[in-house]
């Protein structure tokens, strides 16, 4: 069985893009010059598909989301060449449920002073957002040039490793510090929502319409 699209962007994106075990922190994408860009996480199986592989038990895994792990090369083999029991199943899916957690509160737990402190931070974190469209996507230099390259396979992930935790990280940094907002900013960041909302849904599972990213957001906290 393959593993199906929506179970690849389902790993990538809740796991943002990084090796899922404790203190590796490795982005698992590589962005190169002359349209050199790779990836080099591996989504590696909790129960190996083999009933004869790592954990496989006499049974075997399926190839679905719930049965896959995303680690760095390095990782996945030490785990799939050690010892049986070193790294049980259990292990594993709480590696994951930990990583995937810690992505979900990313700036839950940030605080600041002022709008100007915070804004500063979510100013950062789009524009890491607007370069890798600029660079990746439908519209970007490379995607003109190459059509037929590896930027828009390039770009699928990097709208679930990239967009989707910073946005994310966004609203939990200004849910974090609501206080901050005036009335004008609280509607602007109202709408952000709507759109990151959408657009997850779209990245997903494509939609024919999503609201765009507001202006007045960009206004506000750019």
């Amino acid at each position: 069985m393959v593993t199906s699209p929506l179970d690849i962007k389902l790993l990538w994106g809740r796991a943002a893009g990084r090796c899922s075990k404790p203190g590796c922190t490795e982005d698992l994408t590589r962005l190169a010059e002359r349209g050199a860009d790779y990836i080099i996480g591996e989504m590696a199986h909790i129960i190996a598909h083999s009933k004869r592989g790592p954990r496989g038990d006499g049974v075997g895994g399926e190839d679905f989301y719930d049965n896959l792990i995303l680690l760095c090369p390095t990782h996945h083999r030490e785990v799939d060449k050690s010892p049986d029991g070193e790294f049980p199943v259990e292990m594993l899916r709480g590696w994951k449920e930990q990583h995937e957690s810690r992505v979900r509160r990313w700036g839950a737990d940030e605080r600041f002073n002022s709008f100007e402190e915070m804004r500063k931070v979510t100013a950062l974190l789009l524009a890491e957002n607007y370069v890798t469209w600029k660079e990746l996507g439908p519209r970007s230099d490379v995607a003109a040039r190459s059509p037929g390259s590896n930027s828009f396979d390039l770009w699928a992930m990097r709208r679930v490793d990239k967009i989707i935790p910073n946005n994310r990280r966004i609203i939990n940094i200004i849910r974090g510090n609501s206080h901050l907002m005036k009335k004008d900013q609280a509607v602007a960041f109202s709408e952000f929502v709507s759109h990151v909302e959408s657009f997850e849904e779209h990245v997903y599972e494509r939609k024919d319409f999503y609201p765009l990213f507001p202006k007045m957001f960009a206004d506000s906290f750019g």
